[in-house]
Parts: C-alpha cells; structure tokens; sequence
C-alpha cells in the first residue's frame, strides 16, 4: 500500500473580524491550514486595539480575549499591522508574496480595501495564484454599505418570519446570515483551489450576506408566485407553516416538540392509544388537518399537557413519530449525538474549554483528537512570522518604533 495522501497546508491570511470571517478561517483551521489573521495597530485614545470582538463576553485570558472571541479564533495565529502606512501596506504585500500566500480573506468594508492595499487587482498582481475573497454586506458593488448579522436578518425578510403570529418580528437565536457568509465562503475557497489545480491562478471571491441569506428563503420566496398569499409565510410561532401538526406542545413538565411530516406518520400517531382521540376522518390528509389547525393543535395540548414528557416521548417512540425534547443550552454538549465529537481548547489558566463540533469530522482534527491551540493574544505572532519573512531583531524593533506592527 501507498503512503497515505496528505493535502498541502494551505496558507492563508485574513484581515478579519467580528465573526463572519472569523467563522470561515476557524472551517480552514479545523483542516489544518495555517490561518494568519492581521488586525490594525492602536489608535490614540482607543482603550481597546484589533478585533472588537475580543473585548466582547467574561474575560478569559488577559485583557484581549474574552469568551466571545475564543471559539472562533482558536488555531491562529496574530500580527497587528497599521495598513495605513505605506511601509504597513509593504509589510503585507511582502507576507502574500514570501510566505507564499494561498488565500486571502477579508470582511472588512469594501471601500477601504484599495487604500488599505489588499483589493484584488493589488494582491492578485503581487501573486497570481492568490485565492481572493471577501464578505461584505451587499457585495462589492455595494462597497459602502456596513453590515451586521441583525441588520441582514431585519433586511432579508427573517425578522418577518420569525416570532409567534400576534407578536412582534424576532431575530433567529444564532447569526444566521454570518455563519451562511462564512460556510459560503468555505466552500468557495475549496472549489477554487479545484479550479487553480487545473488553471494555475487563483481568483476572486465576493460573497453578499444579503444573497447569501435570501438564497435560503427555499420553501418562501418562491411559493408567492405559486399563488400563495404573503401571509401564509409570515410568523407562525413553532407551528410549521405547511406540515401539520408540528409545533412545540407543552408537558406536565416541560414542553416537547412533535414533527409529524405525512400522512402515514399522522396514522401511527393517532394508532396510539394516547392520540386515539383524534382519529377522525377529516384529520386523515395534511390538508384536512390544516383547515382546522388551530383546533387540532389545541387537542394536542389538552393531551400532553396532562402527561409528563417521558411519557409522551414513549408513545411517539412507539408511533415513530419524529420528536424531540426542547434542550437547555447549557445541556447540548452533553447531548450523546454531539459529546463524542466536541473540539477542546486549554486556557492559559490550565481551564478546559469545549467547543462546538466540526460540521464534519476531518483527518485533521482526528490526528489531533479534538484539540486546537488556544485562541491568540493580540500581536502574539508578529515577531515570529516577520523573522520567518527574514527580517532580524533590529528591522522588527524598527517598525515597531515607527507603529508599523504592534
């Protein structure tokens, strides 16, 4: 047998922050490709310096890394650069160049990537093969526009979706649209690597969180002009809006959540002697049992909330109907479908932090058993990978003098 195939360690830098990005490197991590980021030197009278998000959550380790910033960011490494000196904007351009740089991300606004140095035709000029990729608000053609996850949720039609019918329009609980932006990215990334196999060059990438997020609008957006009206897709609670029954009904002692999908599931479910009730003509098709919805999910309750949720979850086991038990948060790691394949970090302080799981397992993170070097301080890395670019102590201590690195 051969040797076993061993991918080559992509190296890529990213001028990122907040978490869009900083979600898609952490993807790259977890294959194991090294991931710079580059974050801006301090400005006079900021309390704090780099990503925002670091200063975000309890404090973990010193000043710079609160929680909110660590699980995103483990496996990295940082350099702070003042790109607002030309000789900031030669450092980079040298790091893409000599390193060699295989991919280049950012989410920073559009418009100050050519007065910062790194727009495409600047970078793709210095390296040809360069994988270049952006995620911003709107896309590129919207250089000026800011965004943030809340305000795609509001813009791309979520915050109508999401919330009880008589209630104000809500936020989905995780950032959606940034972690949509960064998986977009993700994959993006690796089909140009497929295509630069073939051709050699690398390209550009410019991903919109507001495309990105309407382009999972699958079972709305088209449905209007299939003659469905407005308001059949606006908020419906946790009832779904075309398969019934399904909805979150309340226990003796919690809630459960039943998913009933067709037809035949409806008929296991009303086979059981608990739900024998309901067992009437005119509930035998989806569409019957949507004419009276409201009232059927009102029997439903009379029914479980008289019962404890082991009971209930008994007889839908029994019925094979889909179901689930409404989980704290603070107990979804010790669900046994996700414990095994928790990623850990360790503080500084010796504490073990767990994270949440790859989307799939890689060989990487295998070979590694689940554990990823802490998240890194701000400018832990600058002096290493200048000296790895060739530069001695005194050319270092110089830029920094001069407020060039940090």
């Amino acid at each position: 047998m051969g040797e076993p195939y061993a991918p080559k360690r992509q190296v890529v830098l990213s001028i990122e922050q907040a978490l869009s990005m900083s979600y898609a490197t952490q993807r790259f991590v977890q294959l194991g490709w090294r991931v710079i980021r580059i974050e801006a030197t301090p400005r006079p009278g900021q309390r704090s310096t780099g990503d925002p998000n670091r200063y975000i959550g309890q404090p973990v380790a010193g000043a710079d890394r609160h929680s909110y910033f660590v699980a995103p960011n483990v496996g990295k490494e940082a350099l702070a650069i003042d790109l607002k000196q030309e000789s900031g904007r030669a450092l980079l351009h040298q790091l893409v160049r000599d390193l060699p740089a295989d991919i280049f991300c950012t989410n920073t606004l559009p418009a100050r990537h050519a007065p910062l140095g790194f727009d495409y035709a600047t970078l793709a000029d210095i390296r040809p093969e360069l994988i270049w990729c952006s995620i911003s608000a709107m896309g590129l053609a919207h250089p000026d526009v800011p965004g943030y996850d809340p305000m795609m949720q509001a813009l791309c039609g979520y915050m109508d979706i999401t919330g009880h019918p008589d209630g104000p329009p809500l936020q989905c609980g995780p950032p959606l649209s940034d972690l949509k932006a960064g998986d977009e990215t993700f994959a993006q990334v690796l089909l140009a690597l497929l295509e630069r196999a073939e051709t050699g060059r690398g390209r550009l990438i410019d991903v919109s969180m507001a495309q990105g997020a309407v382009s999972w609008l699958q079972t709305f957006l088209p449905m209007l002009d299939m003659d469905s009206a407005a308001d059949e897709l606006r908020r419906a609670g946790n009832e779904h809006r075309q398969f019934i029954p399904v909805n979150a009904y309340p226990t003796r002692d919690g809630f459960i959540f039943i998913a009933v999908g067709s037809d035949a599931q409806w008929g296991r479910f009303v086979a059981h002697p608990l739900f024998a009730a309901l067992a009437l003509p005119h509930l035998s098709t989806n569409e019957g049992r949507r004419a009276v919805k409201d009232e059927l999910h009102e029997s439903i309750r009379v029914i479980t909330s008289g019962r404890p949720t082991a009971e209930v979850a008994e007889a839908l086991v029994a019925a094979a109907v889909p179901h689930a038990p409404i989980t704290p948060i603070d107990e979804v790691m010790d669900l046994p479908c996700i414990a095994p394949a928790l990623l850990e970090t360790t503080a500084p302080d010796g504490r073990r932090v767990r994270l949440p799981p790859p989307a799939v397992s890689t060989p990487y993170l295998e070979q590694q058993r689940g554990r990823l070097p802490f998240a890194p301080a701000y400018g832990e890395h600058t002096d290493a990978v200048l000296t790895e670019l060739g530069l001695d102590a005194d050319a270092i201590r110089q830029l920094r003098q001069d407020g060039v690195v940090a």
